[in-house]
């Protein structure tokens, strides 16, 4: 198998088989992000991804799932992803689910019509890091994205029949600036319908731009209560049908449907708020090396 740098996926992806289509980051520029630092954007070529299903037809021809590595596939236009997906089938004719990461931003070089067609070459699910709904936050942090620009693209894959994840980091605007992005994030993502959404918290790696200017005083940092307050407003606003999750980076575990399990989740932030310890959850942030 050809694996040219770190692999990353999501934890639900864990058993499935990755396939190389890119590695590193097209945009690779995200001020808060260090996952692909050093690491040259490549597109795998079609005979080398050939060659990887080859030998995973090996070992495992009733392969049902399989995720895409590199830190946005979906870069890749319509004319060079199409002929990814219908490989995968032809190598892989049991598999039901294709799945891979991507920017939101990928989305505007397809049409709605196209979409649909990688849909039924295969494509079934995009995790998107969508990371904030609020202006001002994904400008300081380069996301090179608009709350309305997001609204858009999601909709187009809506509209294509592909289901989505979307990604919120929580405590991204820092401190102070915690209740705007959650009211933001949230007001965007109530005019769609992800099939999934994941929390993350703000976690600042050495190297990392923002690190940087946390060291300047350019970027202050919010505490962890901060972070929950923030969370749970995001949580309040939040009315969408979905499904919730928060990764080991967020201070407090939350899982369900929603809304059915919103007061659920609301309750539990609560009582942590109440009952909050600033050193028990900065020192457990402390000991995080990697996303």
């Amino acid at each position: 198998m050809h694996y040219t740098a770190t692999v990353y996926r999501p934890p639900v992806e864990a058993n499935n088989i990755l396939l190389q289509v890119t590695s590193g980051c097209s945009h690779n520029s995200c001020k808060f992000c260090n996952m692909y630092e050093g690491v040259s954007f490549r597109v795998s070529p079609l005979e080398e991804i050939e060659e990887d299903l080859n030998e995973i037809r090996q070992f495992n021809p009733n392969a049902k799932r399989v995720y895409l590595v590199g830190g946005d596939p979906f870069v890749l236009s319509f004319e060079k992803l199409k002929p990814i997906l219908l490989k995968i089938k032809e190598y892989l004719p049991k598999c039901e689910r294709i799945s891979m990461a991507g920017r939101i931003s990928n989305t505007k070089n397809k049409t709605v019509e196209q979409l649909k067609e990688l849909r039924s070459s295969g494509l079934s699910f995009i995790y998107f890091g969508m990371e904030s709904g609020d202006d001002e936050t994904l400008l300081h942090i380069n996301k090179k994205q608009t709350a309305q620009e997001i609204v858009e693209q999601c909709k187009k894959i809506e509209e294509a029949g592909i289901e989505y994840h979307l990604i919120y980091l929580n405590g991204l605007a820092g401190a102070k600036r915690g209740n705007d992005h959650a009211l933001e994030s949230a007001k965007v993502i109530n005019q769609l319908k992800p099939t999934e959404i994941s929390i993350t918290s703000l976690t600042l790696f050495p190297g990392t731009e923002l690190h940087k200017a946390a060291q300047r005083g350019e970027f202050i940092e919010s505490t962890e209560l901060e972070r929950i307050i923030e969370l749970k407003t995001f949580i309040e606003q939040l009315d969408t049908d979905t499904y919730i999750y928060v990764h080991y980076t967020t201070a407090v575990s939350l899982e369900g449907t929603f809304p059915e399990n919103k007061q659920m989740m609301l309750n539990k932030l609560q009582y942590i708020i109440n009952n909050f310890d600033e050193e028990i959850y900065r020192k457990r942030r402390e000991k995080i090396r990697t996303v």
